[in-house]
């Protein structure tokens, strides 16, 4: 039995991947999305200015040392543009009460909005876990309390560019003005 031609191989184009797009975009657009992260102009050119990055774990290792050196005046300029996580649309009112007063009492003693990286934290207990640090941490000194805000900022910029570089899912609750630009849906740099 005689067999017609083979058909030739058949190759995938290439799709870059986000972090492809990262290091390839230019360098307003990825302080841009780098900001989204972290609100420091200073931390953002640092990560942006040691681009390409082999991967996404080079990547979160640079935005940790970065994280890590920030200035005071840093802290203050990334600090200014955090809000509080939202919560989940079904939470009750007095929840959102208690997390208001809770919260004025946090930015009156300490003069920042209160930043938390949610971690694995299960939908469900966002709320509890949010009052009970809170409330924790209001017994720091403004030192002790400043040291651990950079350390929340660092955990929530190291997630967020996770978020936004790996296609993992988003964090519904990454208190931050650009929240949005932490969708699936957002622009991808280089774009």
């Amino acid at each position: 039995m005689t067999r017609g031609p083979t058909l030739p191989a058949h190759r995938l184009p290439y799709l870059p991947t986000p972090l492809d797009a990262f290091n390839t975009a230019r360098a307003d657009e990825a302080r841009t999305l780098l900001l989204h992260c972290l609100h420091s102009l200073r931390w953002a050119d640092r990560i942006a200015d040691h681009r390409p990055y082999p991967d996404l774990d080079a990547l979160l290792a640079a935005a940790d040392e970065a994280a890590y050196d920030l200035s005071p005046a840093d802290l203050a300029e990334a600090l200014a543009d955090e809000t509080l996580p939202e919560l989940p649309e079904d939470t009750y009112s007095a929840a959102h009460t208690a997390l208001g007063a809770a919260r004025a009492a946090y930015e009156a003693r300490f003069g920042h909005a209160f930043v938390i990286y949610p971690g694995d934290v299960p939908r469900d207990e966002v709320i509890d876990h949010i009052l009970e640090a809170i409330r924790s941490r209001l017994a720091n000194d403004p030192e002790e309390e400043r040291v651990t805000a950079a350390e929340e900022l660092r955990r929530l910029a190291r997630g967020r560019l996770r978020v936004l570089l790996s296609g993992a899912e988003p964090f519904s609750i990454c208190g931050h003005r650009h929240a949005g630009a932490t969708s699936p849906n957002a622009p991808t740099p280089g774009k």
